[in-house]
């Protein structure tokens, strides 16, 4: 199988182009190597299309004897507080699939798997003692700044239990980031319908390991504590440590996806299909913090009790669905990929402004 990989020189693209070879496949690598995810020096390697999902003679061109399309290419990250970054998220994320997808119709390609996230539920499935399962608002920035992180209850007002998000939860996106990840759903599903497309989106929940972008705020947690330490200072641990996350290693996100698009010509056609893409085993920011640390040999981290609003308390995730359907399940335990995490380097790059953060 040929296929195109949009962002396939970074992160999560890189490694999905490694186990793509290693299951025989080509790929086909299409890469904007912006600053937020590449170092200023890096030129395109041999067989690498420098050119952004925007352009559309280009995505035509890439598209030219390709079976299927892993769609990594996205602005990620929470961003920049207020709004100011909200048109550059629409356009890279919006706009870029809207024209990868028309560029697929118009080639024939017909098989896709997309670059999901766990940011479109919101917080995570929580369960009342008296009410069952509900569903919080967002909170409150009073509470907040109090150090009150948990969600109760909106209608008793009782403390709350988290358990494992499914597939089947509503969508309550809370940032325009986790707004344009739906959005492309949609997109891909009216694609889907419109052309008899077959297509996947894998729900990545909070992915790390090597290769991840240094000193951006556009990457993950994981990379702001293993960046900090590798300046000799403590991770920055917001709130009080206690928010909940299902961290996956890239390998395994990686698997995932090459399954998936092996998976594509036994699906039902003209529809998307979501799956969550996690380990399946919840571990605390802190608790992150403190594995890395430990790993890398200090400095421990600190608990300062900040917080940014767009962010949510619990949210981890039930992959029962993608190890039912796919047969995939994760392979790499916490305490060996955070240690082999804390060991290894990371991606160097410019940092960049909001324009230039199209990465994955």
């Amino acid at each position: 199988m040929r296929v195109l990989v949009t962002g396939g020189a970074g992160f999560i693209g890189s490694h999905i182009v490694a186990a793509l070879a290693d299951r025989g496949h080509e790929a086909v690598v299409l890469d904007a190597l912006l600053p937020s995810a590449h170092d200023a020096r890096t030129r395109p390697g041999p067989g690498v299309i420098h050119a952004d999902v925007r352009d559309r003679v280009a995505m035509a061109d890439a598209l030219r004897g390709v079976d299927a399309v892993s769609h990594q290419a996205a602005m990620v990250g929470l961003g920049s507080t207020g709004f100011s970054d909200g048109p550059d998220y629409v356009s890279c994320n919006d706009l870029g699939t809207a024209v990868l997808l028309a560029a697929m119709a118009e080639a024939g390609v017909h098989d896709l798997v997309l670059a999901g996230s766990m940011v479109v539920y919101g917080e995570g499935r929580y369960d009342c003692p008296r009410h069952g399962w509900v569903r919080p608002g967002p909170r409150a920035t009073a509470d907040l700044e109090a150090g009150r992180f948990e969600p109760h209850c909106p209608d008793c007002g009782a403390e709350l239990v988290p358990g494992l998000v499914g597939e089947d939860a509503p969508a309550d996106p809370r940032n325009v980031y986790a707004t344009t990840k739906l959005a492309q759903e949609h997109l891909a599903a009216a694609w889907a319908r419109a052309t008899g497309g077959r297509a996947v989106s894998l729900r990545y929940h909070n992915v790390y390991g090597p290769g991840m972008p240094r000193d951006t705020p556009y990457a993950g947690v994981a990379s702001f504590f293993r960046s900090a330490l590798a300046r000799g200072e403590s991770p920055r641990v917001f709130e009080d440590g206690g928010q909940l996350r299902d961290f996956v290693h890239v390998r395994d996100v990686a698997a995932a996806g090459a399954v998936a698009l092996e998976a594509l010509s036994g699906r039902e056609p003209g529809a998307l299909s979501v799956f969550n893409t996690g380990s399946g085993e919840p571990h605390t920011v802190g608790e992150m913090a403190h594995a890395l640390a430990s790993a890398h040999g200090g400095p421990e981290p600190v608990t300062t009790g900040e917080f940014r609003l767009g962010d949510v308390r619990h949210i981890t995730a039930s992959s029962r669905r993608l190890n039912g359907e796919l047969g995939w399940r994760a392979r790499v335990g916490f305490v060996e990929g955070m240690t082999e995490f804390a060991r290894s380097g990371l991606r160097e790059s410019c940092g960049g402004t909001p324009q230039d953060s199209w990465v994955k």
